[in-house]
């Protein structure tokens, strides 16, 4: 696949979240699914999870090869009060995530296939390629999507 797939895939990705959460109404926040994650706290997730992407990407085009790529625990931050995942307004988070996917979206644009092999040291699961981080954030907004659209269900 060529770095313009990738970057339209990644998009189309994006694009699909985007109109999944334009879909919402304030009822529908608040909604949860089998797991207990309601469309607020997917959407505060997916702000933190978009910049820990960009700032990934960023290290593995950046830094030496086998660079550290951190991982966390979802669950964690999602109940975290501090953070607010099931009180705070949406309107912070959904700008922080169009503003992770657009500046990442950039970065796509500017890749040659090469850079694909580049690898780090993820924390949790290993080797991590910058191929494997597309395969991870190219389908991640569309999950979420599906997730979302389960809660409403």
């Amino acid at each position: 696949m060529s770095i313009n797939d990738l970057a339209r895939k990644y998009e189309e990705a994006t694009n699909e979240f985007l109109s999944v959460v334009a879909s919402l109404t304030p009822g529908d926040l608040d909604k949860s699914d089998s797991e207990g994650w309601t469309p607020r706290q997917v959407i505060h997730h997916m702000a933190d999870s978009e910049s820990q992407s960009n700032a990934r990407l960023r290290r593995l085009l950046s830094e030496p090869a086998g660079t550290q790529i951190q991982g966390y625990d979802e669950n964690l931050w999602a109940n975290n009060k501090t953070l607010g995942y099931s009180e705070l307004p949406i309107d912070t988070a959904l700008a922080m995530f169009k503003a992770s996917r657009a500046s990442t979206l950039e970065t796509i644009k500017r890749m040659t296939e090469d850079q694909l092999q580049i690898a780090g040291v993820h924390s949790e699961s290993g080797p991590y390629t910058v191929a494997k981080w597309f395969e991870s954030y190219s389908k991640h907004p569309v999950d979420h999507a599906n997730q979302i659209r389960g809660c409403l269900n």
